[in-house]
Parts: structure tokens; C-alpha cells; sequence
């Protein structure tokens, strides 16, 4: 038999010619949350480098602005978007924006949702507000910016959707049972969207790292040496990852390559979860 045969009362077929995947990032727009600084800084910077046209969402407009300048210097094009991620109507104006540009200049929608809330705490200390914050950033407000954007790309047929999970969405340890279940959340959450969305063009996949050098966790790594040690320990590779470890994984997903790749968490954590 071959190839456009029919047989066994399977549809004839005709495998397509193999073409080596592009990874490249022309023709989309990206929405980047938590785009001022440490790992969304870093994906916006990327993605730019890749093609992609950029809207950067944060909730401060000054270093939202100096990210926008290091693009522009760099030969990239980005325009920004103050949201605080956690309000709802806000993200539905930020969805409204990102219509408006992918609509003027014909280009594809891919959202990163990587703003995030980092936790440790006992969890006989964790009170209420601590509860609902870590749950409404992580959490809650993955779900209505998936659900505002995911619309968009429903009606226009395709999208890509990145949720920034974590190692501890798999992982546990002492005073990380809030973190944990926000993000083990947002990577069921992923799998839940990507089954319902599928059918509509809309692939949903998350990436998690492991611990990221950035500065916020620099300071918090510094302040508590042992806490470091033992956290470098659960990582074969040995090292921290940097936010340079996480773009290669982001720009796949979001872009030609990954176009048969829908509802996974890819780890990136340097072996943590195989340990």
C-alpha cells in the first residue's frame, strides 16, 4: 500500500512532505503579563528577538516603558498595556486592546500568562488574605486573562496560550501547600482549557520552571542560606536555573513548531521532578 490507498476502511492519506519546523515568531502578537522584570522581561525580550510584535502588561507603567526602549533599541516592537491581572474589567479592556492591534495588522494572538506570586509559609501560619492573594494572582487570574483572550482567539480560529506553572505543581515541601496548589492548579486548569478550546484553534500549554535566578529570588535566596542549599540540592544539574534557561522552551511553544502540542506542562527544572 501507498500513501492516498485506502485500506481497512481508513481514509486514504498522503503524508506531507517533511519540513523542518520553524521556530520563529513572525506574524504573532504577543501578550506578555508580568513583562517588567526577571522572567517576563526576559520572554519579551525573546520573543522579540524571534518576530514576534509584543504588548507588555504589567501594573507599572515606568518599567513597563524601559522594557519597551531595550526592544525598540534591539531592532523589536512592543507597545504596552497597564493591567493589574487580578481585576477582572481591566483584562477584559486588555483583551479588547490586543484585538484591536491583531485585527489592524493581521497577526496571530499567543498570551503568556507569567505573572505570579512566590509563597513559603507554614501552613499553620497561612491566614485568609494570604489564601486568597497567592490563589487570585496565580490562580484565579490565569483562568478570566485565559478566559478574555481565549475568546479572541476562539472567534478568530487560533491561539496559543502559555501558563507559567511550576516544579511545585508536581513537587512539594514544607511551607509550599498554598504555592503548590495554585500552581498544580493552573497546570490542570491548562489541561482542562486545551481539551475545550482545541476543537475552536486554541492550543494551552505551561511551562514549569524550578527555582530562577532573578532578583526578586536572589534576595530571598540570600536571605536564608540554608534554605538555598537545600533547594539546590533537589536539582541533578546543579545550578539554579537563570531565565535564559526558560526562553527556548517559551519561544517553542508559542510558535509553528509546537503546533501539534496542546495541554502539557513542559518542565524545565534542571531534573528536580525526575529526582
Amino acid at each position: 500500500m501507498t500513501p492516498g490507498d485506502a485500506a481497512d476502511g481508513l481514509p486514504s492519506f498522503r503524508l506531507p512532505s517533511f519540513r523542518l519546523p520553524s521556530f520563529r515568531l513572525d506574524g504573532r502578537l504577543a501578550v506578555i503579563t508580568g513583562a517588567s522584570q526577571g522572567i517576563g522581561r526576559s520572554f519579551a525580550e525573546a520573543f522579540a528577538l524571534a518576530g514576534a510584535r509584543l504588548l507588555l502588561v504589567s501594573r507599572r507603567e515606568d518599567v513597563l516603558l524601559d522594557v519597551q526602549r531595550a526592544i525598540a533599541a534591539a531592532g523589536g516592537q512592543a507597545e504596552v498595556c497597564v493591567t493589574d491581572v487580578v481585576n477582572i474589567a481591566q483584562l477584559k479592556r486588555l483583551a479588547e486592546r490586543a484585538q484591536s492591534i491583531a485585527d489592524a495588522e493581521s497577526l496571530d494572538l499567543v498570551l503568556v500568562n507569567n505573572a505570579g506570586l512566590a509563597f513559603t509559609k507554614p501552613a499553620f501560619e497561612v491566614t485568609e488574605d494570604d489564601y486568597d492573594r497567592v490563589i487570585d494572582v496565580n490562580l484565579k487570574a490565569t483562568f478570566f486573562a485565559c478566559q478574555q483572550l481565549g475568546q479572541v482567539m476562539a472567534r478568530r480560529g487560533f491561539g496559543r496560550i502559555i501558563n507559567l506553572s511550576s516544579t511545585w505543581s508536581v513537587t512539594t515541601d514544607a511551607g509550599k501547600s498554598v504555592y503548590c496548589a495554585s500552581k498544580a492548579g493552573v497546570s490542570h486548569l491548562t489541561a482542562a482549557l486545551a481539551a475545550e478550546w482545541g476543537p475552536l484553534g486554541v492550543r494551552v500549554s505551561a511551562l514549569a520552571p524550578t527555582t530562577t535566578l532573578t532578583e526578586a529570588t536572589l534576595r530571598s535566596l540570600s536571605a536564608n542560606p540554608e534554605r538555598a542549599a537545600s533547594l539546590l540540592s533537589r536539582i541533578p544539574l546543579g545550578r539554579y536555573a537563570v531565565p535564559a534557561d526558560l526562553v527556548g522552551a517559551a519561544v517553542f511553544l508559542a510558535g509553528p513548531a509546537a503546533d501539534f502540542l496542546t495541554g502539557q506542562t513542559l518542565l524545565v527544572d534542571g531534573g528536580w521532578a525526575a529526582r
